[in-house]
């Protein structure tokens, strides 16, 4: 226990802690102090837990620190009982938890901070059966599984590239010799361009050649994006088949089907995903998993020529027979045992081969029947595309014709009633306006006897009076009811009153006691949703403080990302420039004459040398220019004198014809006034 402390407060001492203990003061250290400082080495191997646990409570502290414990696959020493006790120990900031801990995180420091880097990448976020149905969580989470092997490959690879032993000087040297032959070719390019900028129309050239370039990178731009689109539109398509298809499926399970048959088809599937979920694809995948072993076993292993493979295959013959062996031996001793259950265990074996048959001849009829499913609605959109309608089906024509049967039939019923109904009133209707002609007349006659008697109006009066006597006895009566009605209604009520208080009176002591319950527990009630109330209140505020952490974190993983991101693209560039390096001084240093001229060098090489030529070329001919300016330019003054003498005697010749022309004009002139 003493070298352990030693090791700690060693370890505590250097970099990067620096805590100054001794062995005095860190076993005077109090359980927060301790906590803290484990805390801080945590922090140490991974930044997230940089915290100020007097910040938060008690049993998150613990919480983080056991899950992190988890991912460096520390194991506590002890029992299934012990790890309780490690647990509270680890809350309470116990000495003989803390220590242990200490001291295996601070021996192996840099492997933890490796693991915990790894750890936050490599942890795979488990999705739920349920949700992967969805096609664009599965497809999310098959992306995400590929980056999750991307991000392995290229931590192995980077790990090679540390231990492959390449030296630091040798690249630095290899560097600043390509930085040279860079400055070399810069000064180069310009002298080149020096010389191509006395061609004309150049920078017009250039110009046209950088909006080409522009052109076609804006083309293959526009052509990715075209193929997207397609790939998207494609995928939507297809999601729109699987939701029709789907919707299908239901619509016809809930045509003419009961709960007891829905009920039961839905126990048939579950059972049948229950088998596939946990017999068979867990057999599958375990034979799957043994058979990748053996193989990558295999791979690990040099390579085996003919005598090993032959000394494998008597070993192999060796340990067959010894199985056999063993096999008789057991059967000897356990033959009246085994030849009870023989006959039960042949039989489930068969029951079992013929399960697994069964559940992949059901299970490529379902795969065929989602075949024909998606032929058959391909099928209806090519009908309704022709047509514009929908196709009905035999059980839903049928369904419709004899709907239609039903409706003919009731319209004809009704409208048979109608014109029977139809008919009775015509013939009530003179039957009345008969009748009131009959009335009309009686009382016309009653009218003009009653006028002969000199009595006029005695039936009208006659019949007041019988209708207002009828009316009274009528009261009288209902008087006589009412009164006798509410007698009766008094005692049936007082009798009821005393029956109901003779029922009620062990009901009402009851009721006195459960009304002192009601306010005890109505009391308890308001104490304990005062209590509730707290404890909410706490949990709301540690829920708060869980999700500002949360969020927190979620940020620090979106810029930890982005980092990352950047960081491989970095990676990818430095890379392909080092490739790119190593491929020229492989071209340059190959013996083959035809790889070299490959090369970067070699190839400015020659454009220099075409270019001195050509300068060479350019001087030669300046020279013999040089040499011939003078006669030429004597000949050119004597051909620009020529001109000019042949000019003046053009002039002189065209003034002569103008002078020549006036005197023939002044003559005849003349000539016509001597004629007048």
């Amino acid at each position: 226990m003493s070298d352990q402390i030693k090791s700690i407060v060693e370890k505590l001492n250097k970099e990067p802690f620096k805590k100054n203990y001794n062995l005095i003061t860190f076993d005077s250290l109090e359980s927060m102090q301790l906590l803290q400082l484990l805390n801080d080495v945590l922090g140490e191997i991974d930044p997230k837990h940089v915290v100020d646990i007097r910040e938060e409570m008690p049993e998150q502290t613990a919480k983080r620190m056991l899950s992190l414990l988890g991912i460096l696959k520390y194991k506590p020493p002890g029992s299934i009982t012990d790890l309780s006790t490690f647990r509270q120990g680890l809350v309470i900031g116990s000495k003989p938890v803390i220590h242990p801990v200490l001291h295996w995180l601070l021996q192996r420091t840099n492997e933890l901070k490796k693991r915990a880097y790894l750890a936050r990448f490599l942890i795979k976020l488990e999705v739920p059966a349920e949700f992967l149905q969805d096609d664009t969580v599965a497809d999310t989470n098959k992306q995400y599984e590929d980056l999750m092997e991307a991000f392995k490959n290229l931590h192995k690879e980077c790990e090679q590239l540390k231990t492959s032993g390449f030296s630091t000087a040798e690249i630095r040297r290899d560097i600043a010799a390509m930085e040279e032959e860079k400055d070399q070719l810069i000064k180069r390019v310009e002298r080149l361009k020096k010389r191509v900028e006395t061609v004309q129309n150049h920078q017009r050239m250039l110009e046209i050649a950088r909006q080409l370039r522009v052109e076609k990178e804006r083309e293959e731009s526009l052509a990715q994006q075209k193929q997207e689109q397609k790939n998207q539109l494609f995928h939507a398509e297809q999601r729109l088949q699987r939701v029709q298809l789907q919707l299908k499926d239901m619509q016809h399970a809930v045509v003419d089907s009961k709960p007891e048959s829905l009920m039961k088809r839905l126990e048939e599937e579950i059972k049948f995903n229950l088998y596939l979920s946990s017999e068979k694809f867990p057999r599958e995948l375990e034979s799957k998993k043994q058979s990748l072993y053996f193989l990558q076993k295999v791979v690990s292993e040099p390579a085996m020529g003919q005598s090993d493979l032959s000394e494998l295959e008597t070993k192999i013959n060796e340990v067959n027979a010894q199985i056999n062996q063993l096999i008789e031996k057991r059967m000897m001793k356990y033959e009246p045992i085994d030849s009870k259950f023989s006959m039960y265990r042949q039989q489930a074996s068969i029951i079992s081969r013929k399960k697994e048959a069964k559940a992949e001849e059901l299970q490529a009829a379902k795969e065929e029947m989602s075949n024909m499913e998606r032929q058959m609605l391909q099928k209806a959109n090519q009908a309704r595309e022709l047509d514009g309608t929908e196709v009905l089906k035999g059980d839903e024509f049928k369904r419709y014709v004899n709907k239609l049967r039903s409706k003919n039939t009731f319209y004809k019923k009704k409208r048979q009633e109608i014109a029977e109904i139809t008919a009775e009133y015509g013939i009530l209707q003179r039957t009345e306006e008969l009748l009131k002609q009959r009335h009309e007349a009686i009382q016309q006659q009653l009218q003009a006897i009653e006028d002969k008697k000199g009595i006029s109006g005695y039936s009208y009066t006659q019949e007041e009076l019988e209708r207002v006597s009828a009316a009274k006895s009528e009261m009288d009566e209902m008087k006589g009811r009412t009164l006798d009605n509410m007698s009766e209604m008094v005692k049936k009520l007082n009798a009821m009153v005393a029956d109901k208080k003779s029922s009620l009176a062990p009901i009402i002591k009851e009721l006195r006691q459960l009304r002192q319950n009601c306010q005890e527990l109505t009391q308890e009630c308001d104490e304990k949703k005062v209590q509730y109330d707290s404890c909410a209140a706490g949990l709301e505020s540690n829920r708060s403080t869980l999700e500002q952490e949360v969020k927190g974190l979620r940020e620090e993983c979106i810029q930890e990302e982005s980092c990352y991101h950047h960081t491989n693209c970095m990676k990818k560039n430095l890379e392909i420039q080092l490739q790119r390096a190593k491929d020229e001084m492989k071209t340059y240093v190959s013996p083959d004459p035809q790889n070299r001229r490959k090369a970067i060098r070699e190839q400015y090489t020659r454009m220099i040398l075409e270019q001195e030529n050509l300068g060479k070329k350019l001087r030669e001919k300046q020279k013999a220019v040089r040499e011939s300016h003078g006669p030429n330019m004597k000949q050119a003054k004597m051909w620009r004198d020529f001109e000019q003498l042949m000019e003046c005697k053009r002039e002189c010749f065209l003034k002569q014809q103008n002078q020549t022309s006036v005197g023939q004009v002044i003559q005849e002139g003349g000539e016509d006034r001597l004629v007048l």
